[in-house]
């Protein structure tokens, strides 16, 4: 399985959003966030030509960047899921692979730290960030079976902008 980590792209300001009262939950990406995901799913479509599943966290920011991937790709609704909210256990990400053993390419939405700390897990079984997941950056990681802890390769780790220039 190839899995697909996208950090969502950038959002409204945490301190301006939480005068407005709402859960850091309903934090939305910013307009120019929005227009930055477009180019980037663009640039993701060049390296990836095709996904057999996309997932997101629950919180509005990653949702907007899935919906944002989905269009670029074609695809219909994305899966919610709690294991990539900040915080979620590792093992809980590896549970949810194994329910999507039979895909191909999974690509995932979250935020950080917690998808660097999934990434350096996932790839070396330490729970420490070792890579770094810019706001609209993505990596892709190859497992020869089961996505599982200290068993995935990274095939690439590319910023927004190294994803722009290769949509063009």
């Amino acid at each position: 399985m190839k899995l697909l980590v996208i950090r969502h792209g950038a959002a409204m300001d945490q301190q301006e959003f939480a005068r407005t009262g709402q859960s850091d939950d309903l934090r939305p990406l910013t307009a120019e966030g929005a227009r930055e995901m477009k180019k980037v799913a663009a640039g993701l479509r060049a390296e990836i030509k095709k996904l057999d599943l996309l997932a997101t966290s629950p919180l509005e920011r990653a949702k907007q960047t899935a919906v944002i991937v989905a269009t670029a790709y074609h695809i219909g609704p994305t899966e919610v899921t709690d294991c990539l909210v900040p915080g979620a256990s590792f093992e809980a990400f590896e549970e949810w692979c194994a329910l999507h053993a039979d895909k191909n390419v999974v690509a995932v939405v979250g935020h950080e730290p917690h998808l660097s700390c999934l990434v350096t897990w996932l790839l070396t079984g330490k729970n420490d960030s070792r890579v770094r997941l810019r706001k609209g950056g993505a990596c892709l990681l190859k497992f020869d079976d089961q996505v599982r802890r200290g068993l995935g390769t990274l095939n690439w780790l590319l910023t927004p902008r190294q994803l722009v220039r290769s949509g063009n």
